[in-house]
């Protein structure tokens, strides 16, 4: 009998032909283990991925809850303490409208650039693509925007039930902005906040893609662009029809033009992003 044999040290298996016995290493079955398993696995859902991640970037920028949510609120209640105390020292029989409860909305320029500047660099240490941290950061600033709204609309519900604190004076409750009832405030206040937190995104990724000299650019190029509106306007002493414009769209066409601002901001973020080198 004539015997060949191959030795190592994993386990073998033996096949037997005619009266030639051959010896070979569990390799090979180790070797088509791994593709039969593959196979076995259930195909994974590249959507339900790609969502997942979007939501790890909500949570990223949710880690720091003051940026989005808390500062705001504060900022609110601090401009309507300060409005209150403006309000008593000035005693006014009439209703008494200020213009205090907008601080916050302003508030979310700094947001966006935060958004931007601070939480980018570890998105891309956790490997998400610019699609998905730019897609996580709006949402989580359509959640925060839709809290300060809800937040707004409660407050002018308070002022209206409790006679403007008692003492005629309004910050939330702004007649106009109310027209169309909660709803209405409501769109104006979300719709404003994406406005404002999109800008200051856009600066901070210009800024990243460019550096500083491009942002005081398109600082310089937006007043410019500003300023010649306004000329424009006083020149054909248009201020009358602009105001009554805006007065008859409503509160629910400023926010529709607020929200198409939004959006051609947040393409042009988009847009600057993608083309970002780091």
């Amino acid at each position: 009998m004539t015997t060949a044999s191959t030795t190592t040290t994993s386990t073998s298996t033996s096949a037997s032909t005619g009266g030639t016995t051959v010896t070979t290493t569990g390799d090979a079955a180790r070797a088509t283990g791994p593709i039969r398993a593959r196979a076995a696995d259930p195909p994974t859902s590249g959507t339900a991925s790609t969502g997942s991640r979007i939501l790890s970037v909500v949570r990223l920028q949710f880690v720091n809850r003051y940026t989005f949510l808390w500062i705001p609120l504060l900022i609110i209640v601090s401009a309507v303490l300060l409005s209150l105390a403006i309000y008593w020292m000035v005693d006014s029989d009439s209703p008494v409208y200020g213009g205090g409860g907008q601080a916050p909305l302003w508030y979310y320029l700094a947001v966006g650039v935060q958004a931007m500047s601070l939480t980018f660099p570890f998105s891309q240490a956790m490997s998400l693509t610019r699609r998905e941290f730019f897609l996580g950061t709006v949402l989580a600033a359509a959640i925060s925007a839709l809290v300060l709204a809800a937040f707004y609309v409660l407050l002018g519900l308070f002022e209206q039930a409790t006679d403007g604190y008692g003492i005629n004076g309004y910050i939330a409750y702004l007649p106009w902005v109310w027209e169309n009832g909660w709803v209405g405030t409501a769109a104006v206040v979300a719709a404003l906040t994406m406005f404002f937190f999109l800008t200051g995104f856009w600066f901070a990724t210009i800024y990243r893609r460019a550096g500083t000299i491009a942002v005081t650019i398109a600082v310089i190029g937006l007043a410019l662009v500003l300023l010649a509106a306004i000329f424009i306007i006083t020149r054909m002493e248009a201020w009358s029809s602009v105001l009554e414009f805006f007065a008859t769209m409503g509160p629910l066409g400023l926010a529709g033009i607020l929200a198409g601002l939004a959006v051609v901001v947040g393409t042009g973020s988009w847009v600057t992003l993608r083309r970002s080198m780091h």
